[in-house]
């Protein structure tokens, strides 16, 4: 729990509902499910509001109420520009609406354009407004609503495009995980042994990476094969390249081959792996830093902002990551990176720790504090702080002092 707790005492509207605004991908949709799980355990109302393409909790949380209204993200070209406009104008209308007929105590925005009409509206009806910004750089919809927010929710130390006079409005909660990750927080590290099994675990997102297809099976080939021998893959590919990714990688003799389109158990295999290699979305840093895991990072380079590099660049500074942008991630490059990592245990355990420690499991209890605190008036939620029982486990990780800084190349 946070150490920070909440009054509800100081809260005059403690039976209005309080609404969330999220849309799009799970990146802004789990934050929302996650908050509203945890103020539905405290007894507060919670209601969603979403686009029309926008999906609700569905079974997870049937007693959540979900209303619809237009949004659009910008459009190609001045026409749909134009259309992206016109809906979101209908939308503020609705969101206007909705607004007057919920009458609720806060909004919450989840970031991307679905959320804009609602928090808007929020803002023009003088509502406490809280943002949440998963990445680290301050996005695009997030950034037309900031004026007006009460406050923002971050996950990293440093948010960048956000600008010095909103940076007093910051509360450093996280960002909430499954609790299937969060279950494995106090997983121990233990770094791959000599002669013993090497567990690889590659993930490109919720499609798979084509590069990661490509570069793998290239830079496997270029290790000893005495390492390949003890080298366990477990690796997400896009269908398409799936087979070719096999008849790639079944030559090499890998100790174990799994290679699947979509892994649903990515909470063990993370707590089970020696080492990944991922994308850098801010739901993979959460994961990667709650279980605390050592990880190479080869950013998406088409990302929005390069938010993605910029969130790797926090994880290599805090010495849990090796960033490689995307250029230079080649075969070679790779099979260098991964003969130094792998013939350096302490670096492995060191970088481990670093990511637990810059983790957190309670990113969804800290966020609730920050919303309850804005109702409230009184202090904002902690800053990130570990649990006691989270702090009496670091002696199971490695106290290896070999630093694992990774700078960027």
């Amino acid at each position: 729990m946070s150490a920070t707790g909440f009054n509800a005492g100081f809260d005059a509207d403690a039976n209005k509902a309080i609404v969330l605004a999220a849309g799009g991908t799970g990146g802004h949709m789990f934050p929302a499910e996650a908050l509203a799980r945890e103020l539905l355990a405290r007894g507060r109302a919670v209601t969603l509001v979403t686009d029309k393409r926008g999906h609700a909790f569905g079974e997870n949380l049937p007693e959540v109420p979900v209303h619809r209204i237009r949004a659009a993200s910008p459009g190609a070209g001045i026409v749909g520009k134009l259309k992206a406009a016109l809906q979101m104008g209908l939308g503020l209308l609705e969101a206007r609406a909705l607004m007057r007929r919920l009458d609720p105590a806060a909004v919450v925005g989840f970031g991307g354009y679905p959320s804009v009409p609602t928090v808007y509206a929020a803002i023009q009806s003088k509502l406490p407004a809280l943002l949440h910004e998963q990445n680290a750089v301050l996005g695009r919809a997030n950034r037309m609503l900031i004026a007006g927010a009460s406050r923002i929710a971050v996950a990293f130390p440093d948010i960048e495009k956000l600008g010095e006079a909103q940076r007093a409005k910051i509360v450093r909660t996280g960002n909430p995980v499954r609790p299937a990750v969060a279950a494995n927080r106090l997983s121990p590290y233990e770094a791959p042994q000599p002669g013993g099994p090497i567990r690889l675990l590659v993930m490109g997102g919720s499609q798979g990476a084509r590069v990661f297809s490509e570069v793998i099976p290239a830079a496997l080939a270029l290790l000893p094969e005495a390492t390949r021998a003890r080298t366990h893959l477990a690796q997400q590919c896009r269908p398409e390249d799936l087979e070719a990714a096999r008849d790639a990688l079944e030559p090499l003799g890998l100790a174990r081959l799994e290679l699947q389109t979509f892994f649903r158990d990515v909470p063990e295999r993370l707590a089970a792996c020696h080492l990944a290699v991922t994308r850098a979305g801010a739901s993979t840093i959460a994961e990667l830093t709650c279980v605390g895991r050592p990880a190479i990072l080869v950013p998406y380079p088409h990302a929005t902002d390069d938010h993605q590099t910029a969130n790797a660049r926090h994880l290599a500074g805090a010495g849990a990551a090796w960033l490689v942008p995307q250029p230079s991630f080649t075969a070679q490059a790779l099979a260098e990176r991964l003969s130094a990592l792998l013939g350096d245990p302490q670096a492995l355990a060191a970088a481990a720790r670093a990511a637990h420690d810059w983790g957190t499991a309670d990113a969804a209890t800290a966020l609730a504090d920050a919303v309850l605190a804005m109702l409230g008036g009184g202090p904002t939620a902690h800053a990130h702080a570990h649990t006691d029982h989270d702090q009496s486990q670091h002696a199971r990780h490695s106290s290896a002092g070999a630093s694992a800084k990774g700078a960027a190349e």
